[in-house]
């Protein structure tokens, strides 16, 4: 296991694995943490012809407002993966067992209750776990193909087409900066935008979250931004890339802007920039809770090609202790559908 303490480490281990992704560096889960959402650890194990790494952000159940002063501080924890994606990513022939055994009980010792992961759709390290977690598929995301610049034109829909065109048109430019002052400029947009959707408190991260991205984590991002004529940035995007990937990752845009199609022009500029760059995959994403809704049907017009689909894990590793806590809140749980059941 390793911590942020070993971040040198950390990263070494994340990169000798052939299908590393960028959710798994220390940079980018450092931003998280500082968000509030736990402490990040890297699990690593090598033994029985497999390999494997995990990053989980590790929750302390009492600082949860529900078991605050009702249960043990520094005692019982629960694990997530961090906000993206991630689960176990195995390479190797062996058998997932010994790994999960070995894993299993470390968390029973270490108070660990349960663990919720939300698996990678395009390394589909979900099927490697299906013995270990309770899986469940979710909704379809979409990804935009970057082989070649001339087939992420031809993958738009017609009507995406013609609304980047028009983009361009009325002069609208893209261009990158990562910057701590176009994050700022970024922060500015992406609040407003949660402002008008009427976000939880969740997702509005402070400075501090923004400067991580800046000085931990500017290799592997870039604030793409939207301009007219008049030098105003109307949208912004923060797109994150590693390992032949990139992905959406937040947004922002100005909502007096919205006839002039910004944001269609700047994931199609990124997907060329990426393109040229040597990426294979720009990961868009699905709708809001895995639905089918209109920011899903947006997404989809980027690609005409075949979905992946999302699966989340869920796991007990004390069962007693777990059930303990669904008593605590006894009539209070108004999520039925959440995990762990105890935080809903």
């Amino acid at each position: 296991m390793y911590s942020m303490d070993q971040r040198a480490e950390w990263d070494d281990i994340v990169q000798s694995f052939t299908d590393h992704d960028v959710y798994y560096f220390s940079g980018y889960v450092k931003a998280f943490q500082l968000h509030g959402d736990g402490e990040p650890l890297l699990f690593y194990y090598n033994g029985n012809g497999i390999r494997g790494i995990n990053v989980v952000m590790k929750r302390d159940i009492e600082k949860d407002k529900n078991f605050s002063g009702k249960i043990p501080n520094s005692t019982y924890y629960d694990f997530a993966t961090p906000y993206g994606y991630g689960g176990w990513l195995t390479e190797g022939s062996g058998n997932v067992k010994a790994l999960m055994d070995e894993y299993t009980a470390w968390c029973a010792r270490n108070g660990i209750i349960c663990e919720f992961v939300r698996f990678h759709p395009l390394l589909k390290n979900h099927i490697n776990m299906a013995g270990a977690y309770e899986i469940v598929p979710l909704g379809e995301v979409v990804h935009m193909d970057l082989a070649e610049p001339d087939m992420i034109w031809s993958n738009l829909t017609s009507k995406n087409r013609n609304v980047i065109r028009k983009a361009v048109k009325n002069g609208v430019t893209i261009k990158k900066n990562c910057s701590v002052e176009m994050l700022e400029v970024f922060r500015g947009l992406y609040n407003k935008t949660m402002d008008k959707d009427n976000a939880a408190d969740y997702y509005y991260f402070n400075r501090d979250f923004y400067q991580s991205i800046a000085e931990d984590f500017s290799d592997h991002a870039q604030v793409f931004y939207a301009q007219i004529p008049d030098d105003t940035i109307i949208a912004a995007a923060i797109i994150i890339f590693a390992n032949d990937k990139m992905y959406y990752h937040l947004s922002g845009s100005m909502k007096e802007y919205s006839s002039l199609a910004a944001t269609n022009l700047l994931l199609y500029e990124a997907a060329v920039w990426g393109s040229k760059n040597g990426y294979r995959t720009f990961y868009l994403g699905g709708g809001v809770g895995s639905g089918e809704d209109s920011l899903f049907k947006f997404k989809r017009a980027f690609f005409r090609g075949e979905l992946n689909r999302f699966h989340i894990g869920k796991r007990i590793y004390m069962q007693d202790q777990y059930d303990k806590l669904l008593a605590i809140r006894a009539g209070e749980i108004r999520q039925n559908d959440f995990f762990p059941k105890y935080r809903g």
